[in-house]
Order: structure tokens, then C-alpha cells, then sequence
């Protein structure tokens, strides 16, 4: 099962996002939910997003095109940047990498840590 926690540090314009675990889609779409709730009220493109993924597993070939959607759904909100912290995983990095890059995702940052 997959977790997330999603928080607005208006002050330094950032919106973190923990996630944990194994997504399905069901916890997929919850998260998507959740993540249009908090984007709504403010202006992404004076944000950025910051997403922790040290506790994600890799994803699930049934649930990559929700986590492709994703990553064109962060494209579309037009963040100042996009960040991702990996575990050092590389599996999951290359998954993300380039996932992001077949959205287009320009501003995308993925840093490993051992």
C-alpha cells in the first residue's frame, strides 16, 4: 500500500511530498486528489516541488501510466522546479528519469542518497 503526505511551506514557496511504500491505483488517484487540492489555492509556478521518495518502491508496470500522468501533471501546473530524493536505487532513478523526460519535464532534479 502506498502513502503520501503532502505539505505547503508557504514562506520559502515549497510543496513537499513524502511518499512510501507500493502504489496502486487506487492510492494513485487518492494522492492525485489530494495533490490538486493543495496546488489549487496557490500559484505553482512561484513554487517548488519537492518529493521524497526514499521509502517509494519501484513502481508497478500496471500503475506507471497513472505515475507517467503525474509527471505531466506537474509539467501542466509549471512548477520553478521539480525534485525528486531517491534512496540510492537505481532502478527507481531510471524509472523516474525517464518517465520525466517523456513528459517533457525540462525542471526536473533527482538526487540519490546512500
Amino acid at each position: 500500500m502506498g502513502k503520501f503526505i503532502l505539505k505547503t511551506d508557504s514562506v520559502n514557496k515549497i510543496i513537499n511530498v513524502e511518499l512510501e511504500g507500493t502504489f496502486s491505483n487506487e492510492d494513485g488517484l487518492k494522492s492525485i486528489q489530494a495533490y490538486q487540492q493543495t496546488v489549487n489555492p496557490i500559484t505553482p509556478s512561484e513554487y517548488a516541488l519537492q518529493i521524497d521518495c526514499r521509502k517509494l518502491n519501484v513502481t508497478a508496470p500496471d500503475v506507471v501510466p497513472l505515475l507517467e500522468g503525474c509527471f505531466i501533471m506537474f509539467k501542466a501546473d509549471g512548477f520553478e522546479k521539480v525534485s525528486l530524493t531517491l534512496e540510492n536505487n537505481p532502478i527507481l532513478k531510471m524509472q523516474l528519469a525517464r518517465l520525466g523526460r517523456k513528459a517533457g519535464l525540462e525542471n526536473l532534479e533527482i538526487t540519490s542518497i546512500v
